[in-house]
């Protein structure tokens, strides 16, 4: 018997040996497979209690914790209770004054504030299928998103009806009504909301409509791409209530007070931030706009422990002033995307111990990963469990093209770990793919068929992954971000990290321009000084001699005294594209490379003509 248990004691320890070191993140990934599993089983017995829906969802909470608090904006503090009867009024009101009904279409137009939730909620209860509007778009993008989506009524905040006056009369006679969330108008066509609460009904709407489905269409939210018009991504209710699992994934619970400072007509605050607390039964502290100066001071006053954060906040948050506030808070986690590895370095150097839940997802589809580990700078794991829960690969694809390549039966072809490859996820239940509303065209470009065997459809995320050989997952770049140069691909986050990673850079972007006589384009950075700060030429000659290859060396540094962002903090490239590398066009500083005195020099109006002309060869 001794000798039996010496012997399976002997055999364990071996194994724990070759685990730890063939297999080191085994555990990490079972226990992360199981947290999911649990989720899943979680959502299940909701919906065989007949909860199926985000709306639904909403409602066992305000039932089960109808007193805690739920939404904490500015003076406001909105319960559980609160926001289902104010979403019950609002959903009277616009079924009594409008006629509102099951599957018609609302646009949304506001700012962050509790009434975007109350509104929300309360066409949900109507049955309609809502578009979230970019408060930042102008009249053309405007009447394209309401036609996109086929709106009809458009429900706007208080202090964004000023922007309609120049296509308020456009609409109007499109046949547009505009209501507005408040308790007066300045404008004759615009009907009011919130003066006829008082005179409605607190409970819940009875609405005509059939059982929900959850492979319907739930919402309309418009990706936001650096260059053209918006495109309208149908939400299914299954992506909805998937989404709401992302906080929980991430290590929060229901006793977190979480801070949300983005945009919530994006989905990552609101169907993966709201509907997150919504799972957790959690408390919201909604935050008008992302303000660095005030961060750490609101994380303080709210005692907040959990924050989400989007592309580049953190590293708004990194090069601000050093405050007593910023070491003093309860932060325990921060979920989102979009963290460069040296951000988030500096990061949790500074900040103290905060966990950081770095993850990649997409609105369109349901396809995504959660760095679970405290490995920094992968944004997930490509590991058997993963690949268990939403399968995907990673394909081969044209370096010019990025069609993915295939074999001369015509399927696709897998790249190796250790080779960047274009990020595809089946089309299934779980991972469903409505479209784009009102173009069809572009649905069908998202979509590729016959990949591994004839008959199967994948989603084509269009973005880049690298799987190392111990399956962390690197985003490498989006197709649309990457350009070729000298028979090479050049990655511009890559470019943008290592030129971030300089102590006198405070912001970078990298793109590429075109340059007569030469095929592809040539790289260009658009970068901002740090206060006090000149631009180093020397330094920047040295940093990427020893970081990068020379043929993804920048040729031209342009100065900025800020960069274009968008509401989600995505660096907009079109109009550096656009205008290129010519000192009259820009009408800023612009710096050529010059590699025989190893530094950048100002590139006067002879320079512009000798590259050109090709006398000067990059």
């Amino acid at each position: 018997m001794s000798w039996a248990i010496s012997t399976l004691a002997v055999g364990i320890v071996t194994l724990l040996i070759i685990q730890m070191k063939f297999y080191p993140y085994f555990w990490d990934d079972l226990m992360y497979y199981v947290k999911v599993r649990r989720v899943g089983w979680r959502m299940m017995a909701r919906m065989k209690r007949g909860v199926v829906t985000y709306l639904q969802c909403f409602e066992l909470q305000a039932t089960n914790i109808p007193d805690k608090p739920f939404i904490v904006f500015e003076d406001q503090t909105l319960t559980y209770r609160d926001v289902d009867v104010r979403s019950n009024k609002l959903a009277n009101v616009l079924k009594s004054h409008r006629g509102l009904k099951h599957g018609d279409i609302v646009a949304l137009l506001m700012n962050n504030e509790a009434d975007f939730i109350c509104v929300w909620l309360g066409l949900c209860k109507l049955g309609c299928e809502v578009a979230f509007l970019n408060f930042n778009i102008k009249s053309q993008s405007l009447q394209h998103c309401l036609d996109r989506c086929g709106a009809k009524t458009l429900v706007i905040g208080s202090d964004l009806v000023k922007s309609l006056d120049e296509v308020l009369l456009m609409l109007t006679d499109g046949g547009i009504e505009i209501w507005v969330a408040s308790e007066s108008s300045s404008h004759q066509n615009v009907k009011t909301l919130l003066d006829k609460l008082d005179s409605a009904s607190p409970e819940k709407p009875v609405v005509d409509a059939p059982q929900p489905n959850l492979m319907s269409n739930f919402l309309f939210i418009f990706t936001s791409g650096t260059t053209g018009l918006p495109k309208a991504a149908r939400i299914s209710h299954i992506k909805a209530v998937m989404c709401m699992a992302f906080l929980r994934l991430c290590g929060a619970c229901a006793d977190d007070k979480i801070y949300l400072t983005l945009p919530l007509y994006h989905m990552s605050a609101s169907l993966l931030g709201i509907g997150g607390c919504i799972e957790l039964g959690a408390t919201c502290v909604l935050k008008r706009k992302f303000s660095a100066s005030q961060f750490w001071k609101d994380c303080l006053k709210y005692d907040i422990t959990v924050f989400q954060y989007i592309g580049e906040l953190c590293r708004y948050l990194v090069n601000q002033p050093k405050t007593l506030e910023e070491v003093a808070h309860n932060v325990r986690l921060a979920a989102g995307s979009g963290l460069r590895a040296d951000v988030w370095k500096e990061f949790i150097r500074r900040f103290g111990k905060i966990q950081i839940r770095e993850a990649y997802g997409l609105t369109e589809a349901s396809i995504g990963f959660v760095n679970y580990t405290d490995e920094i700078g992968p944004i997930g794991r490509a590991s058997y469990f993963n690949k268990l829960n939403l399968p995907f690969e990673f394909l081969k694809c044209d370096p010019q093209t990025f069609e993915p390549l295939r074999t001369d039966t015509g399927h696709c072809i897998k790249v190796s770990k250790g080779e960047a490859g274009l990020l595809v996820a089946p089309v299934v239940f779980t991972n469903p793919f409505l479209g784009y509303a009102g173009d069809k065209a572009m649905s069908e470009k998202k979509l590729l068929r016959d990949v591994f065997k004839t008959g199967d459809v994948y989603f084509n995320t269009g973005d880049l992954m690298l799987q190392d050989h111990r399956d962390f997952v690197y985003f490498k770049d989006r197709i649309g971000d990457t350009f070729r140069w000298k028979g090479e691909n050049v990655s511009t986050t890559e470019v943008s990290e290592v030129l971030g990673s300089l102590d006198f850079l405070l912001d970078v972007n990298v793109y590429g321009v075109t340059v007569p006589g030469y095929e592809g384009r040539a790289g260009m950075a658009a970068v901002v000084l740090k206060d006090g700060h000149e631009l180093d030429g020397k330094r920047v000659y040295s940093h990427l001699l020893h970081t990068l290859p020379p043929y993804a060396w920048p040729w031209f540094l342009r100065l900025q005294t800020s960069l274009d962002m968008t509401d989600t903090f995505k660096q907009q490239k079109g109009l550096l594209v656009k205008q290129g590398f010519s000192p009259d066009t820009v009408q800023k500083p612009v710096y050529l490379l010059d590699t025989s005195q190893k530094t950048y020099t100002p590139l006067t109006a002879q320079l512009y003509d000798d590259v050109v002309s090709g006398k000067i060869r990059l």
